[in-house]
């Protein structure tokens, strides 16, 4: 569409979580050192939230990435990770994705407390090879308590030396919400490593729309003026899902107009066609910059 007009080598605003797209800005950074530090540990339960579209599921991905190299680097695999991305599962629901994560067999309708059994005799082999088993289950507010419990009884498996199994936790703050209920008090009490990802600064946006088009293969001059940036940051409130759309359709309407930058007049219509974006004006960025001016004068004269 306007890849060729803008000299990109791939859609630089895309949806989908991407790690190759992945920039180490301050929450995210914060959040990946914190699962870092806790996995090292060995913690049994680690919780990461954030609002919709503050990038969960690609710090998830980023996450077991550096699992993986980690293991790379060792010459062998010091942990093993299990990934569930739909965790509304009834007990044994998860019992059984576990056990299809890890890669043990299970003959078909195979009894509840075998498959228990199973799963923990496959945790015991791993910690005598030294290696340390992950789950990571991604939009976790969606979990059953009747679920919840059954992970706390899970990390009760242990060794003396540590647990069998460690639980990341990445989810909307409802996840909050629901950790408080009273019949999982102890699940929220054995939860000793947390980060609440927040929103894009404006300078972050800046530096998140020109490392995005970067990795997508621009080498120019920047796409999007100064007041484009503060047009998307108060349009999206800081949210990366909501600046690459916003982004994207701004990319678009300057194809669509033959021009080679987006202004903040693109950043504008994109919002009006964004439901979930906040609506602007394209006149508000001349009255902050008449606004600036009447305060530096105001100065000007004080000091002088």
């Amino acid at each position: 569409m306007y890849l060729d007009h803008f000299g990109l080598r791939e859609y630089p605003f895309t949806l989908t979580p991407d790690t190759s797209f992945f920039l180490a800005s301050t929450h995210y950074q914060a959040a990946l050192n914190t699962l870092l530090v806790a996995v090292h540990t060995g913690e049994g339960f680690i919780k990461i939230t954030g609002e919709v579209g503050t990038g969960k599921t690609l710090l998830c991905r980023q996450f077991l990435a550096c699992i993986e190299q980690i293991n790379t680097e060792q010459g062998a695999a010091q942990y093993v990770t299990a990934y569930i991305p739909n965790p509304d599962l009834t007990p044994q629901g998860l019992m059984l994705s576990l056990a299809d994560e890890l890669g043990i067999s299970l003959a078909a309708n195979t009894e509840s407390h075998q498959v228990m059994k199973t799963i923990t005799r496959h945790l015991l082999n791993c910690a005598d090879l030294n290696q340390r088993v992950l789950l990571c289950f991604d939009e976790a507010q969606a979990i059953p308590l009747e679920t919840l419990e059954a992970l706390r009884l899970l990390t009760n498996l242990e060794t003396e030396k540590r647990k069998l199994l460690q639980i990341v936790l990445f989810g909307q703050p409802e996840l909050d919400v629901k950790l408080q209920q009273n019949q999982i008090r102890q699940l929220n009490q054995r939860i000793t490593f947390h980060y609440r990802l927040g929103t894009l600064q404006r300078s972050e946006v800046e530096r998140y729309i020109q490392h995005r088009l970067h990795i997508a293969g621009y080498r120019g001059r920047p796409i999007f003026t100064r007041f484009a940036i503060i047009a998307l940051h108060r349009a999206s409130g800081g949210i990366p899902r909501l600046i690459n759309i916003l982004a994207h359709k701004a990319l678009m309407t300057s194809f669509g107009a033959g021009q080679s930058a987006v202004h903040a007049r693109q950043i504008v219509m994109a919002a009006n066609d964004t439901e979930s974006a906040h609506k602007i004006a394209y006149y508000w960025p001349y009255f902050a910059i008449l606004l600036v001016a009447i305060v530096v004068g105001l100065i000007w004269k004080i000091l002088k």
